[in-house]
């Protein structure tokens, strides 16, 4: 999976911009808001339909320009692909696939595939069971289409049950009904969770002891709010949990059990990496996770992603920048950094760079 060409028109702090990336490494440098990451960002809308940075739309237009629009010409084993994505002021977004209209945004899932790192995604390791499920959802979504349209039926469901709640009489026939959604609709979650997270574990174990020199073992365990033994049983299941703690849930007002409760544990040689791990742990756990995507994505699709990260080098050792280098080698990669010198240390490197400056992008 290769771009080929990517056009932005009012777009964040590009009034217009027409880029053929190299099909190899090409890096972004130059200094701090001078427009590096709202380049990935583009490329991340194409293929998610939404920024990794703000869940309005509306900020991704350039300052008191009511339209702008993201178009990227793609190179896949089937054949050549486009992406259009209209942005209005005030209005929702409009996706193009090929320049047909797309009904809804999750038509793109699996168009492009792309596996982003930047600086926040330290945050996988270090925040709260959130950002783990974003991670999870974000990733199963590229590779199973199905699997978003069900989290986006779950989320609904469940923002129904809440609601009633809060409600005073409490409705029980209502909140039954809303109950065997989510029992029908968290085990499809859970069930594909599981699974992914089995072939996480084992690709990223194999990528972290490479990163690591082989010096640590890392370990991803699946935590779901409801353990269950036998997936044919885990509807059941938690259509009985569901009933068994509503007294509960009325009393709190949330919906305390489901897929929206699970969580990853982290172990490195053993030991909770959130707890007991260094920052250049927590770092190295976290960038192997993101990058045990590529092997992901090339088992169920057939080809490599695209990748993209963003301020990674700075965080890291030479050392490890050769490894990743490395492991990235056969994706067409988009790197932004600060300084060139970043990657002084690795010999033999062939890479495109280009310069940023002030919504300015030029060849060096």
């Amino acid at each position: 999976m290769r771009i080929k060409g990517l056009q932005l028109h009012h777009y964040r702090n590009y009034e217009a911009l027409e880029l053929a990336p190299d099909p190899g490494l090409n890096v972004f440098e130059g200094l701090n808001a001078a427009g590096k990451t709202n380049i990935l960002e583009s490329v991340f809308l194409c293929a998610l339909g939404r920024s990794h940075r703000t869940p309005r739309d509306s900020e991704l237009l350039t300052e008191r320009e009511p339209f702008g629009s993201v178009r990227l010409f793609l190179d896949t084993r089937g054949g050549s692909r486009t992406i259009r994505i209209e942005l209005y002021e005030g209005e929702r977004k409009k996706v193009y696939i090929d320049d047909a209209l797309a009904a809804r945004t999750g038509e793109l899932m699996g168009c492009l595939n792309v596996v982003m790192f930047s600086p926040e995604d330290l945050q996988l390791v270090k925040d709260g069971p959130a950002e783990r499920r974003r991670f999870l959802d974000m990733e199963l979504s590229q590779l199973k289409p199905a699997y978003y349209y069900a989290l986006q039926q779950y989320n609904n469901a469940l923002k129904s049950r809440n609601l009633l709640l809060k409600e005073d009489p409490v409705r029980y026939d209502m909140i039954e009904l809303w109950d065997e959604q989510l029992s029908k609709l968290g085990s499809r979650i859970m069930t594909d969770r599981a699974a992914f997270v089995e072939e996480l574990s084992a690709a990223a174990r194999d990528l972290h002891s490479c990163m690591s020199g082989g010096k640590e073992r890392l370990r991803v365990l699946y935590e779901p709010s409801v353990p269950f033994m036998d997936p044919d049983r885990l509807m059941e299941t938690l259509m009985e949990q569901l009933t068994d703690r509503l007294e509960r849930d009325i009393f709190r007002g949330f919906t305390s059990v489901g897929p929206h409760r699970d969580d990853l544990e982290l172990q490195l040689d053993g030991r909770d990496v959130r707890v007991f791990g260094s920052q250049g742990q927590q770092r190295t756990v976290a960038l192997s996770l993101k990058l045990s995507e590529i092997e992901l994505i090339r088992r169920t699709r057939g080809e490599r992603p695209v990748l993209l990260l963003d301020d990674v080098f700075s965080e890291l050792d030479a050392d490890r920048q050769a490894r990743l280098l490395e492991v990235v080698s056969d994706c067409q990669a988009f790197i932004t950094c600060t300084h060139l010198e970043e990657f002084a240390s690795i010999e033999s490197l062939q890479m495109q760079v280009w310069h940023v400056e002030n919504g300015k992008v030029s060849e060096v």
